[in-house]
């Protein structure tokens, strides 16, 4: 349980408190805060038994922020017997992040206890749309069927502004709206979600599965793989300096703070522009910075960009080096015809150079392609039977959110005859 306070209940709240206590210091119209909030909730409910977890809204109660030095929102502290005790964590908080914080100060990890044993017919490791796609056939087909996921549901496309090109919609659908709309439709057919859920230790064999996380362990009688992939990392010095403090990787989440100011769009594939164009409509200006003369993105996001008076374009140069003080201020960028370099002004920068498929945790256990996507025959199996792939994790030429829908019905229709023939 979560409990909300003010500065007059700090004390007693607070420093009084027989347990250790988390205290999220957060603001509104903060996307940080956003993404950190279901996460500090679901942690409240495992560690209840062994730790206060308390939030305080900081604009209603700045002198209380700023007796405690606390600047930025999010920003967590922990306390024990009055004092403050362990590191504090601020900006983008994952939930291993916090579970490892948390499990510090209480001096235990859950990995200490012995987990839930849970069997299912099918176990899906990703809540995107290949992945509910995957649990709408599987649970469709009447296979117990359990989706796993290390954030919340809807994978990249959930971060999408909108999507123009899904079969069947009007026009347009927010991303958020149709993954929401595909979970939804899994469930009502049975799936089960257990999202926010790290994954600590696999066995994919042919003849023995199971998915090891911090509370369970799954024992299923076959395997679909629909991690997906992540942003590839802006390759350039003070990168991880400035993330979230002016370096994005999702414009739908962070580009409301940049609403009248001037901000770079570093890549020129579909993803670049679109997103291009979803910032022309908040901040003054949108500078698209990118490696070729040319943009990769299709014609029509290509007319809509260079027709908006809003986007200018810096060709054939990359990003070397991001500069400010606490916050972003400028990026140096070098032209790759003539090594100039320069530095341009800019209070954010969002970046779309690529994707990094989620596939550590299976190398030398499945077979990857040179770029460490999982390959699959025709069936999406993998070269371990009755371990199946689907979405951007695989290897493959198109990655869409309907090639994505497509192999995760494959899949799950390949899992169910596998499970026949067991």
């Amino acid at each position: 349980m979560v409990r909300e306070i003010n500065a007059n209940e700090f004390e007693e709240v607070v420093l009084n408190s027989k347990k250790p206590v988390v205290v999220d210091f957060y603001s509104t119209d903060c996307p940080p805060c956003a993404q950190l909030k279901p996460i500090f909730h679901r942690l409240a409910d495992v560690y209840k038994d062994h730790m206060e977890f308390v939030e305080i809204y900081r604009q209603g109660n700045k002198d209380l922020a700023l007796s405690l030095g606390v600047k930025g929102s999010p920003t967590l502290l922990f306390f024990r017997d009055g004092k403050e005790t362990g590191e504090r964590l601020n900006g983008y908080i994952s939930k291993p992040d916090l579970r490892k914080a948390v499990e510090k100060v209480i001096g235990f990890s859950l990995l200490d206890k012995e987990p839930e044993k849970v069997e299912c017919d099918v176990l899906i490791m990703g809540g995107g749309p290949a992945g509910l796609t995957a649990a709408l056939y599987s649970a469709r087909a009447n296979l117990k069927t359990v989706v796993i996921d290390e954030a919340t549901t809807g994978g990249q496309a959930a971060n999408t502004y909108y999507i123009e090109n899904y079969p069947g919609t009007e026009g347009q659908i927010e991303g958020k709206k149709l993954t929401e709309n595909m979970r939804k439709q899994a469930e009502s057919f049975g799936a089960i979600i257990d999202d926010l859920k790290e994954v600590f230790e696999i066995k994919l064999t042919d003849d023995e599965k199971f998915v090891r996380t911090e509370d369970k362990i799954y024992y299923p009688k076959a395997v679909i793989i629909a991690m997906g992939a992540q942003p590839r990392k802006l390759p350039a010095e003070g990168e991880a300096e400035f993330r979230g403090k002016g370096i994005h990787y999702c414009a739908i989440c962070d580009g409301a703070m940049y609403e009248g100011k001037h901000v770079a769009v570093i890549g020129g594939g579909n993803s670049a522009i679109q997103e291009a164009l979803y910032l022309a409509n908040i901040a003054d200006k949108v500078t698209v910075i990118h490696e070729f003369d040319n943009l990769q993105a299709s014609n029509v996001l290509q007319e809509k960009a260079f027709t908006n008076p809003k986007i200018n374009f810096i060709w054939e140069s990359h990003v070397v080096k991001a500069n400010g003080d606490g916050m972003l201020k400028s990026l140096t960028y070098k032209n790759l015809k003539t090594g100039e370099l320069k530095d341009i002004e800019v209070d954010g920068v969002f970046v779309y150079i690529g994707l990094t498929p989620k596939t550590d945790i299976f190398k030398g256990i499945l077979e990857l392609n040179q770029y460490g996507y999982i390959k699959a025959d025709e069936d999406l199996m993998t070269n371990v039977k009755g371990v199946f792939v689907a979405g951007d994790i695989r290897d493959k030429k198109i990655r869409q959110v309907v090639t994505a829908a497509g192999d995760g019905a494959v899949a799950a229709v390949s899992a169910e005859r596998y499970i026949q023939e067991l």
